[in-house]
């Protein structure tokens, strides 16, 4: 049975002065989690220091890495590059500078040489926007726009293309197809607009609008905490099945994957608006975990199996240790379509 709604911990904002718990009890799309409110100092989501950083992930990638973290991906065809591929018969009217004359002094034959050309990545960031993504304080939500930030601006050092959807019940907004380190400022303002809306997180929604766009196919990288009612299979077998490479990163709070606190509760899902009054137990708070890691373990074993790349997190990570981790883990199996 896939899981429907592996925490309301991400939905749950209490009532000033109330504390929040969570537990699977009787229904395992019902999990909670401990959220009490909480109070963050304002700080600008993208500043100097940000960009100075961004560079130097930049930087990384190229000589450390190797690119690895996007290069791998990209695709080659036969054309007019430099690289030589193999030959092909001579067929009238072919361009004589193709030609093999080596091989012709040789054999007397008439054989075109063929070139591989490297073909731009087209790299799609698909951002979780749902009100799950911000709940209680927004500290998981700027970990996201950050991580879109520095995604983007690494594949844009590697002049690939680059476009941005925020989605939560569909696509609510999308930065174009863009190319070139210079557009980085712009996606960041783009960015640092963004709020978290919608009534739900609909993965298939979304990767259903997504592919009617008919954009060339490429890496899709989804940025999402993956709190689906539907799942987030359906989703994911859709890029697949319509020739996109999708690569995942889930992102969780601390609070979510291990609630503490106890007691009678009253909480609310930010996105649907259900109430539910529960009185937590410390056996109903290990089932609750026990069910959050069975999520977080069928979502890896999903990406495994099909040789996705996946990423699961805290949000008390910094944005460029997260980034780091990443391009050290690139070394996957190859992908099953």
């Amino acid at each position: 049975m896939p899981i429907a709604r592996p925490s309301l911990a991400r939905k749950c904002e209490l009532p000033s002065g109330r504390n929040a718990t969570g537990t699977p009890l009787r229904y395992t799309r019902h999990l909670l989690a401990t959220l009490p409110p909480m109070i963050f100092p304002s700080v600008p989501l993208f500043d100097t220091q940000f960009l100075t950083r961004l560079e130097y992930l930049s930087l990384v990638s190229r000589k450390v890495f190797q690119g690895e973290l996007m290069a791998q991906r990209r695709t080659t065809q036969t054309g007019s590059g430099v690289e030589f591929a193999d030959h092909r018969q001579y067929a009238t009217g072919d361009d004589f500078r193709y030609l093999d004359w080596n091989l012709y002094a040789r054999h007397g034959e008439l054989l075109l040489k063929r070139f591989q050309e490297e073909e731009d990545l087209h790299v799609y960031i698909l951002l979780d926007c749902s009100r799950s993504m911000s709940v209680s304080d927004s500290v998981r939500f700027d970990l996201a726009r950050q991580l879109t930030a520095a995604l983007a601006y690494v594949a844009m050092s590697d002049l690939d293309r680059v476009a941005v959807f925020a989605f939560a019940d569909g696509v609510l907004d999308h930065f174009p197809l863009t190319r070139g380190k210079e557009r980085i400022l712009s996606l960041m303002e783009w960015l640092d607009n963004l709020q978290v809306s919608g009534e739900t997180t609909s993965l298939k929604n979304l990767t259903n609008q997504f592919v009617q766009r008919g954009h060339r196919k490429g890496l899709a990288i989804l940025i999402s905490d993956f709190y689906d009612p539907q799942g987030f299979r359906p989703g994911l077998d859709l890029l697949r099945h319509h020739g996109y490479e999708p690569s995942v990163i889930q992102l969780h709070s601390p609070e979510e994957a291990n609630p503490k606190l106890l007691g009678d509760v009253e909480l609310a899902d930010v996105e649907t608006g259900e109430v539910r009054k529960l009185t937590v137990t410390e056996n109903s708070l290990q089932r609750y975990r026990d069910r959050f890691n069975q999520f977080l373990g069928e979502l890896t074993s999903y990406c495994t199996s099909y040789g996705i790349d996946c990423t699961i997190s805290n949000s008390s990570v910094a944005f460029d240790d997260l980034l780091l981790a990443m391009m050290r883990s690139t070394d996957r199996p190859a992908p099953t379509r």
